[in-house]
């Protein structure tokens, strides 16, 4: 590719858009003499006028016009990319290890709030594969369930389960109004049947659990309670949104895993966008507490 000398395009570009050296040359922070050199040395090296050069200022040739237009049209572009290289460079990251079960009925919903506060902040989510800490998961936040984990931990959402469905399977299966008329329904089952088995027993309810479908995850699960295939054991506290919705209900207050919750940990040396997203976090639950 054989192209003039770069700086040469570059003043005639600007004295080409303003028609002017002089308003050309404070644009560029040199003198007008300077511009004219670039410009005499670009015509020079393409054989031909560029400007017409007259007593009060110079007017672009057709042959000026055409090479400006194009000039303008290209260093355009060149300005716009390095502009989103230099801002996808210079913008603030923060990275949280959490499940896709709470990414996808609890904070998914509210992530939209926090672009909007924060546009500067990329949030990246990861699974936590595992891991016990953000160091582990490679992540400045985790977000894991069970009991207290060991060291700093912030409780965000309670755990507790209840069964619940939606309405249409109610509006179909229904009235359910004790715990032994669960006996006779389509359980679903989270993993385990030992999570149903323990909250009938509590309640006094003996027999034989009904064997539904097992679910790896509670995405799966939940999607199949929303279709209303089911009752399934669910987190309270992680579909309040349905709740609110109408989308799926309680049918009986009484929980199981009361003693587990979601708890959030901090890496070392938390980054200030991580601190940001944690305070979000913070602030997101103790709004989707006061609401419960």
């Amino acid at each position: 590719m054989k192209l003039p000398p770069l700086p040469t395009l570059r003043a005639f570009e600007a004295a080409a858009r303003r028609e002017s050296f002089l308003q050309a040359a404070t644009e560029l922070g040199m003198t007008a003499t300077a511009v004219s050199q670039h410009v005499k040395a670009l015509e020079d090296w393409l054989g031909l006028a560029l400007f017409e050069r007259r007593p009060r200022g110079v007017r672009l040739t057709a042959d000026g016009r055409e090479l400006g237009a194009a000039c303008s049209e290209g260093l355009g572009h060149i300005a716009r990319a390095a502009e989103r290289l230099t801002g996808r460079k210079s913008l603030a990251r923060a990275s949280l290890a959490c499940m896709p079960s709470v990414v996808t009925h609890w904070l998914g919903p509210r992530l939209p709030r926090f672009r909007a506060a924060h546009p500067d902040i990329q949030v990246s989510i990861v699974y936590p594969l595992g891991a016990l800490t953000p160091d582990e998961a490679g992540a400045d936040l985790l977000i894991c369930h069970g009991t207290r984990p060991p060291g700093r931990a912030e409780r965000i959402l309670d755990a507790a389960t209840r069964p619940t469905c939606a309405p249409s399977y109610l509006d179909r299966h229904g009235p359910i109004t004790t715990p032994a008329d669960l006996l006779k329904q389509d359980l679903l089952h989270d993993a385990t049947e030992a999570a149903w088995q323990s909250w009938l027993a509590a309640r006094g309810v003996g027999g034989s659990t009904p064997s539904g479908p097992l679910y790896a995850d509670f995405n799966l699960l939940v999607s199949s309670v929303l279709s209303g295939l089911g009752i399934g054991l669910c987190p309270t506290a992680l579909i309040s949104d349905h709740l609110a919705a109408g989308t799926l209900s309680v049918l009986f207050d009484e929980a199981a895993d009361e003693d587990k919750a979601y708890w959030l940990r901090s890496g070392t040396d938390l980054s200030e966008p991580a601190a940001v997203l944690r305070d979000l976090l913070l602030t997101e639950a103790a709004s989707s507490a006061s609401i419960a």
